[in-house]
């Protein structure tokens, strides 16, 4: 059971671990805050652009309700009067909020991207011995592991 124990010990503080929770935390703090502006500040302008849409409302009655009735205004009411429902006004909404999320996280990536400088390629201090292939300083003049003499076509 210690032994058990220790892995996941190692396993909880490894920084893999560590980053996923992180990840995890902001990440439902940001599905909050891409709600919150699908709803109230990106389906408005459409909602007024179309003349008053309300894609969460949008559903198709396939049953009608056990009494007959098929006149509601949202389908939380027609599924209290027991009518079988469609709901594609929530499948909207949802596909919205995925693709700003999806668009959110590719700039935010991108931006991390561009801040991350390329490691600058440093020109080689060493070269290949002719004879033995071991690296060796430009400078030198007889490789130190075969003792050939180098000429100075091959000090480059």
């Amino acid at each position: 059971m210690k032994k058990i124990w220790n892995e996941f010990k190692e396993f909880a503080v490894k920084g893999n671990a560590v980053d996923l929770a992180v990840g995890v935390i902001v990440g439902a703090a940001f599905t909050g805050i891409i709600n919150s502006l699908v709803k109230d500040v990106i389906m408005p302008p459409i909602s007024l652009l179309t003349g008053g849409l309300d894609f969460s409302n949008k559903f198709v009655i396939l049953r009608a309700a056990k009494d007959g009735s098929t006149a509601f205004n949202t389908p939380a009411d027609a599924a209290k009067a027991g009518a079988i429902t469609w709901n594609y006004g929530n499948f909207v909404t949802l596909l919205i909020n995925f693709l700003i999320v999806a668009g959110a996280v590719f700039l935010l990536v991108r931006a991390i991207n561009k801040l991350r400088k390329p490691a600058e390629e440093k020109e080689p201090d060493k070269k290949d011995c002719p004879e033995c292939a071991m690296k060796i300083p430009f400078k030198a003049a007889r490789c130190p592991y075969c003792t050939t003499e180098l000429s100075e076509t091959a000090a480059r």
